[in-house]
């Protein structure tokens, strides 16, 4: 059977990790089992021109990555970067790009135009906060670049309710958008007996701590000044709660300069950067998820990944987060208050969660698996085409 061709853009790719990485992977993953063909064009950072990722064929183009050394992940292709769009466009019976304002989006959308091939754009995020000049810049490149792309698109794929209003803020029609929530591996992330244990004796954690496990880059607008300083009031009032922080970034000398100036280092554990792999025995090591979030979350996968391994999550009420929290599983507060964040890690502190993990695996089992994401995905792709 002849497989259909695929061209999927994305601003990024593994082995350089994100959430719109992941997206892209798990998709394509699924893809190729039903007799598609994606081959993902993505920027060239620190890998070969052409190489392949469990079977997903990666073209890159290249660009300048200036963006990237100030925290900010945009890519500008060369001119010479074309030919690459050109043949993977040409080629393929389908155009799909990842996130409205990059121009190698607007790129594709044009392209598929010219060649007649139907154009879809999934978008992950809502607007971004990084509480300085580059708001400005987002903005104007939400008017130039994110306006024209999703004007192109045939199809455009929100992540979340949140994410849809933000594109509909931008111009997009209603009638080509399609919520389509984003799935958790249902099989990597699950509870794991006897992995507590083990691993609070590997990070030299005791076994009567009560954990609070986070999976973020350290950059403002993920919210870790907000955590810490929520911290300081909770460990203050239960010196057993302790923080898990599994990531890096280019907050983290002043993250943890903050962490010793108020004297709390005894409750923090840095992990660093985890491999993918194992991110599941992290999230077995804790009692629940804290998500500070200050802006952009469309639906993050950590959350899901989080309540797939059994884990309450308290989070901030910014994005799309609130579509999936359960109510009796979770907590909503607002973003940058770490006084009511305290006061609910403190809350969920003071009783005995375990018993909810099989109840919040059940419901995870039930609503959301990247299966399902990829059944919705195809039926879009098979009206398009």
């Amino acid at each position: 059977m002849v497989q259909t061709r695929l061209c999927i853009v994305t601003h990024t790719f593994l082995p350089h990790v994100g959430g719109i990485e992941r997206v892209v992977y798990e998709q394509s993953k699924r893809l190729l089992q039903r007799n598609y063909e994606p081959i993902v064009i993505t920027n060239r950072i620190q890998t070969p021109k052409n190489y392949v990722v469990d079977g997903i064929k990666v073209e890159c183009y290249e660009s300048l990555n200036t963006g990237f050394r100030l925290g900010i992940p945009y890519s500008i292709p060369t001119v010479t970067s074309l030919e690459t769009f050109l043949k993977a466009v040409k080629s393929s019976k389908i155009v799909h790009a990842h996130g409205h304002p990059y121009l190698t989006s607007l790129i594709a959308a044009k392209l598929a135009k010219r060649y007649s091939k139907p154009f879809v754009l999934t978008q992950h995020n809502t607007f971004i906060e990084y509480d300085s000049i580059f708001d400005n810049i987002e903005r104007l490149n939400d008017l130039a670049v994110g306006k024209e792309t999703l004007k192109e698109a045939d199809k455009i794929i929100t992540v979340s309710n949140a994410t849809k209003d933000y594109v509909l803020s931008l111009g997009a029609k209603p009638e080509k958008v399609k919520v389509l929530h984003n799935g958790v591996d249902l099989v990597r992330f699950r509870p794991l007996a006897g992995k507590r244990e083990e691993m609070r004796r590997k990070l030299g954690i005791s076994q009567n701590s009560i954990v609070v496990l986070t999976v973020r880059r350290l950059v403002y607008k993920n919210g870790i000044d907000t955590l810490i300083e929520s911290a300081n009031i909770a460990v203050k009032k239960n010196p057993k709660i302790v923080f898990l922080v599994v990531g890096k970034g280019p907050d983290l000398n002043k993250v943890q300069m903050r962490i010793e100036q108020l004297g709390i280092e005894n409750n923090f554990r840095f992990t660093g950067f985890v491999k993918d792999e194992d991110l599941p025995f992290y999230y077995n090591a804790a009692d629940f998820f804290a998500l500070p979030s200050k802006s952009g979350e469309g639906l993050p996968l950590v959350a899901l990944e989080a309540m797939a391994c059994g884990l309450p999550v308290i989070a901030t009420d910014v994005g799309g987060i609130s579509e999936i929290l359960m109510e009796d599983y979770g907590k909503l507060v607002p973003p940058n208050q770490p006084e009511l964040l305290a006061k609910a890690i403190l809350e969920f502190s003071s009783v005995d969660l375990s018993s909810r993990k099989l109840e919040i695996r059940a419901v995870m089992e039930e609503k959301y698996s990247w299966d399902k994401n990829v059944e919705t995905l195809i039926g879009i792709y098979e009206e398009l085409i």
